[in-house]
C-alpha cells in the first residue's frame, strides 16, 4: 500500500512576495503599465500591488531600497488554529525567529522567521480583500477586476537560490508542511533544484542551486495567465516598451511550465507562467526526478538553458578586486 505524501495543509497558499527595487519609480511604472498589475495602495516606501484575479488586497509589495531582491515571502494560513500550530512547529525547529509583526495594509499580525541563507518568511490569517475601485469594476461579477497591460491573473510562485538546496527542502518541509513534487538530482548526489507546494498546486516556491556567490537571493518572482497565447501578446508588449526579455516563450521540461522571463527596471527578473491545468491530486504523490543529464538537455522543446539563468539573481554579487 501506498504512503500519503500530501502536505498538513495548515498553510493555505502563498500569500504575497516583497521585493525591493533601487529604482522604485521606473520599477513601479512597470509592474502597473507594462506588467499589468494593480495599484491596491501607496504608502510610505511601499507600493501594494496585485494582479486581475487575485482576491487579497495585495501579492507584490514593492519597496523602496538601497539594494534589490525579496524583502520578505509570506504565506497565509488556513485557519488561526492553523496559524497557531505552525509558529509552534517553528519555534521548536531551531531556525532564526524574528517573531510577530503588526502586519502592513494588506494584512494583520504575522509570524517571521528565516531560512538559513538569509531569506526571511512570514505566516499570517487575517487578510485584507482587494478593494476594486469604480473605474475597475469588471463586468464579471466572479473576477475581482478589470486587467490592463500584460494581464497576468495570480501570483503564482518564486524562486530562491541557496547554495544547499538540502537543508533548504528540510527547511521548507519543517517550516511550512511542504511537499517536495519535482527535484533536479546532480551526478554526485546533492540537489541542484526542488519544486515545493503547500497545496495542490503542482508547486508555489522552488529552491535551485545559487552558482553566483551570493545569499539570500532573489532567482524571480512569477505570475500565471489564463493561456499561453496572453504570453505571446505579452512578449510584444514588453518588446514595444523596451524590456529587456532574457529568454522563452518557451516551455520548461521540469514541471512542463510555459514561460517568458524579462528583467524589470531595477534588474530583478519575473516570469510570466501558464502551467495548464495541472494539479497535484494524488495524495501519495511521489516526486518526480530529474537527473543531470536530463536537465543538461535544457528546456523541453530543446531550448537551451542561456547562461544568466544560472548566474543572475537580485541583489546582485559585487566581485571583490
Amino acid at each position: 500500500m501506498s504512503h500519503p505524501t500530501n502536505p498538513g495543509f495548515d498553510i493555505a497558499h502563498l500569500g504575497h512576495v516583497e521585493m525591493y527595487t533601487d529604482r522604485f519609480a521606473e520599477s513601479l511604472d512597470f509592474f502597473t503599465r507594462v506588467y499589468g498589475l494593480k495599484l491596491s495602495a501607496l504608502d510610505g516606501d511601499s507600493a501594494y500591488l496585485r494582479a486581475w484575479d487575485d482576491y487579497e488586497f495585495h501579492s507584490l509589495k514593492l519597496t523602496r531600497h538601497d539594494r534589490t531582491g525579496v524583502g520578505h515571502v509570506a504565506y497565509r494560513a488556513a485557519s488561526p488554529e492553523a496559524l497557531a500550530r505552525r509558529v509552534a512547529i517553528i519555534e521548536q525547529s531551531g531556525y532564526r525567529i524574528h517573531g510577530w509583526t503588526d502586519g502592513d495594509l494588506g494584512h494583520g499580525r504575522a509570524f517571521r522567521f528565516e531560512d538559513p541563507f538569509g531569506h526571511v518568511f512570514e505566516i499570517y490569517y487575517d487578510t485584507r480583500r482587494a478593494e476594486p475601485d469604480e473605474g475597475d469594476t469588471p463586468a464579471l461579477k466572479n473576477t475581482a477586476s478589470r486587467f490592463t497591460g500584460a494581464a497576468p491573473r495570480r501570483l503564482d510562485h518564486l524562486n530562491l537560490l541557496s547554495e544547499d538546496v538540502t537543508e533548504f527542502k528540510r527547511f521548507m518541509e519543517t517550516c511550512l508542511g511542504s511537499r517536495v513534487t519535482e527535484y533536479i538530482e546532480l551526478d554526485n548526489g546533492r540537489l541542484g533544484g526542488c519544486w515545493f507546494t503547500v497545496n495542490n498546486k503542482t508547486y508555489d516556491l522552488a529552491c535551485t542551486k545559487e552558482h553566483g556567490g551570493g545569499a539570500g537571493r532573489l532567482h524571480h518572482v512569477t505570475y500565471a495567465t489564463d493561456q499561453r497565447e496572453d504570453i505571446l501578446r505579452a512578449a510584444d508588449i514588453f518588446l514595444e516598451n523596451g524590456v529587456h526579455i532574457e529568454t522563452g516563450p518557451h516551455k520548461h521540461a521540469v514541471q512542463g511550465t510555459f514561460f517568458l522571463y524579462v528583467w524589470e527596471p531595477a534588474g530583478n527578473r519575473v516570469e510570466l507562467a501558464n502551467a495548464g491545468a495541472r494539479l497535484i491530486l494524488a495524495p501519495d504523490w511521489e516526486p518526480v526526478c530529474w537527473t543531470q543529464a536530463e536537465r543538461m538537455k535544457g528546456q523541453a522543446w530543446g531550448l537551451k538553458t542561456i547562461e544568466s539563468f544560472h548566474t543572475h539573481g537580485t541583489p546582485p554579487v559585487v566581485e571583490e578586486t
